[in-house]
């Protein structure tokens, strides 16, 4: 029975984690470089809302590099030996991880400030504090995910050098159940419950100034996409970091579980961590809805290029 469930979750790990990470780096790759290039090529009068959603986009070009590298990883049962590449892909996929929701909730603030300060005036919508903040986000993110190295090196030297464990399975001198929910309350509630602040205080803007000037209903599209993103982060992360907190919960010998519950966990966990890493290939949707001038500088150019290559067809 044990060896059954074993067997369960070393077939999740190769044919499930590995398509679907390939899956996930074919549809989301494309959509963060178009978006790069197009802000780089087409964007002049970069914004506060601009920087955010580069920034984002980024993070997320950088690691769905990662999972090129991870689907092979699954897909050859773990073998694994290079320390730098393991350590790599695991801090980059991480850092992504709380740096996407974070940067989703500048944007949020963005979109409130904005509808409470037409005109821009407010500090905070100025360029150089949405480059602060941009700042002072890569920091922040970069210290929370730093005792994981730590815990990866110890993790590997256990292993003899040859086995990268995922953050669930990781051992060494730091309390690995009290890091991760530490990890999960600042990485992810505090953001979350900053995305739906924001979403509530731009219905409470926006209604109120409905009443006074009859706005169109085209004006609500900020608090659609707001709330959208909420949605989405709390479908795709709160399954992750509960299963990921669980299975750590779950692997103490003091728990007296056994082996096939401690299996079922993990295949649960399993489940849960390409759902987590979507936001990645979802994202790209949002940079096409928070502003209506870089979706429409963006399509202009993709039009000419496309003008301009009929054209050589024609004269050829």
């Amino acid at each position: 029975m044990v060896s059954n469930c074993t067997e369960f979750v070393s077939v999740l790990q190769k044919y499930y984690l590995s398509p679907l990470y390939g899956l996930e780096f074919c549809i989301g790759f494309p959509g963060n470089l178009l978006v790069i290039l197009g802000y780089l090529f087409c964007l002049k009068d970069w914004q506060s809302c601009n920087i955010y959603l580069f920034n984002l986009a980024v993070s997320d070009l950088i690691f769905l590099c990662t999972l090129p590298c991870l689907s092979y990883f699954y897909s050859n049962d773990f073998q694994e030996t290079n320390i730098y590449i393991c350590l790599i892909n695991r801090y980059v996929l991480h850092v992504n991880l709380y740096s996407s929701i974070l940067f989703m909730v500048w944007l949020s603030m963005d979109r409130f400030l904005l509808i409470k300060h037409p005109t821009r005036n407010h500090y905070l919508l100025k360029r150089h504090s949405a480059l602060l903040l941009t700042g002072l986000t890569w920091l922040l993110v970069n210290v929370e995910i730093t005792p994981m190295i730590s815990l990866m090196i110890q993790d590997f030297k256990r292993g003899n050098w040859s086995v990268c464990n995922d953050f669930a399975s990781l051992s060494g001198d730091i309390n690995l159940l009290g890091y991760s929910l530490g990890l999960t309350f600042t990485g992810y509630v505090l953001p979350l419950l900053g995305l739906c602040i924001f979403s509530q205080q731009i219905a409470h803007l926006l209604h109120a100034k409905e009443r006074v000037l009859q706005l169109r209903v085209s004006y609500k599209r900020p608090l659609r996409v707001v709330t959208s993103a909420a949605v989405l982060f709390s479908i795709l992360y709160s399954p992750y970091h509960i299963l990921r907190n669980v299975r750590i919960a779950s692997q103490p010998p003091w728990t007296k579980l056994s082996q096939c519950t401690i299996m079922n966990i993990q295949a649960l966990y399993i489940l849960t961590r390409p759902l987590a890493f979507l936001h990645s290939v979802i994202n790209p949707v949002f940079y096409f809805f928070m502003g209506d001038k870089f979706r429409n500088l963006l399509t202009d150019k993709i039009r000419k290029i496309a003008i301009q290559r009929k054209l050589r067809r024609d004269q050829s």
